[in-house]
């Protein structure tokens, strides 16, 4: 639900989302204007957070007890990523048909680079030598280096890519055609960097969100304006399940033990969990967190997951073994998509509509940094995160 216009919000009506159009920009806008306030708050000129040189390991008796684990506890193979140097932070700006390509160490937009229409997400191909950048009204994806952010070339005739993902499997390329109501299964040649469409699925209103089990053999999507999670076998590319959810369903995650699936209510103020252990997803309730839950982005630690609430402009910190919100941090200007450093400290979101990533320190719960960048900003991702 992300293409802007000032009578719209992302493709629903204004009969719909207008009360929630007028919050979101309110809201958003008051917060955007009372940023500076904030403790601690940074303009984009500012220096950089310090960074610690190495990850906070969680002690193996939390991990044994089922504690909570420290704020920047992350798996230590992954962030050792961040040791072979700084790589950019892209950022997708859905109203520009640009990337803006930003430097971690000065904060400053170092470059921007031109896409197709509405670019809104992204997603690194599994050799790790692509980033994919999909954009949706462009029918199109542009192929970034994500060390460098050079692009490499740009694939046509691709209907409607809004949302995407391979598959574990790495078998399958999916793309949600958010606009016009299908999903794509695509075979992905890594030597080629080429995707054959295999078949379209017709799934109802409004594709949002995509997520694949950890044994690519279920894709669940969204379905943003019939209030909806559709499960898809993958082996036939059939739709095998179709259950009610919460208001306006934007993203979904999965759990790292495959027994719960998240969605976030952008049309209400909470995130809905479903048990995947049976033959179709069965609702266990909803997880109060804030107006307007949409993105989600794991902290790293295989057990708490990040949402952000675009409407009330904040981000939920999830346990998702208890299904409990443990932590609250301020994201100012209309909270998007996001990524998280790999020592799992800082948080980089999409302020929307303030045209800013904002950067969080999740130890002292502020927004430490803020660097301009273009219209309408949504997909974050850098190859320095910490693990999902």
């Amino acid at each position: 639900m992300d293409s802007e216009k000032v009578v719209v919000v992302g493709r629903l009506s204004i009969g719909r989302t207008g009360a929630a159009v007028a919050l979101v920009v309110g809201v958003g806008a008051a917060a955007w204007l009372g940023a500076s306030a904030l403790p601690g708050f940074k303009s984009a000129k500012a220096a950089a957070p310090a960074v610690p040189a190495a990850p906070v390991v969680a002690p193996a008796a939390a991990v044994a007890t089922g504690a909570p684990l420290p704020p920047a506890a992350v798996k230590p193979a992954q962030a050792a990523r961040a040791v072979q140097g700084p790589t950019p932070i892209f950022v997708l700006n859905s109203l520009d048909a640009s990337i803006s390509v930003i430097d971690p160490q000065t904060w400053k937009e170092q470059s921007r680079i031109p896409t197709g229409k509405e670019p809104h997400h992204l997603y690194l191909t599994p050799d790790e030598k692509s980033l994919v950048v999909a954009n949706a009204l462009g029918d199109s994806l542009t192929l970034v280096d994500p060390r460098t952010g050079a692009v490499q070339r740009v694939i046509r005739d691709i209907v409607d890519p809004y949302h995407l993902r391979f598959s574990p499997d790495m078998k399958w390329f999916v793309t949600a055609a958010n606009r016009l109501n299908h999903i794509d299964f695509y075979r992905w040649d890594a030597a080629t960097q080429t995707p054959t469409l295999v078949k379209r699925v017709s799934t109802g209103k409004t594709p949002s969100h995509l997520f694949i089990d950890a044994q690519s053999k279920t894709l669940y999507s969204t379905m943003q304006d019939s209030d909806a999670l559709v499960a898809i076998d993958i082996a036939t590319q059939t739709i095998k399940a179709r259950v009610p959810t919460g208001p306006m369903p934007a993203d979904v995650y999965g759990s790292p033990d495959g027994k719960k699936l998240f969605v976030g209510l952008t049309g209400g103020d909470g995130v809905e969990v479903f048990d995947i252990t049976g033959p179709e997803p069965r609702s266990l309730g909803q997880i109060k967190t804030a107006a307007g839950a949409h993105a989600f982005r794991a902290a790293g630690d295989d057990r708490h997951l990040y949402v952000s609430n675009r409407v009330a402009n904040t981000i939920s910190k999830i346990d998702m073994l208890s299904s409990q919100v443990v932590a609250n941090y301020p994201a100012p200007g209309g909270p998007d998509c996001m990524d998280v450093s790999a020592d799992g400290r800082y948080i980089f979101v999409a302020s929307r509509w303030a045209r800013k990533l904002s950067v969080i320190d999740t130890v002292e719960k502020k927004v430490v940094n803020q660097v301009n960048v273009g219209k309408s900003p949504h997909g974050v991702w850098t190859l320095s995160h910490a693990a999902r």
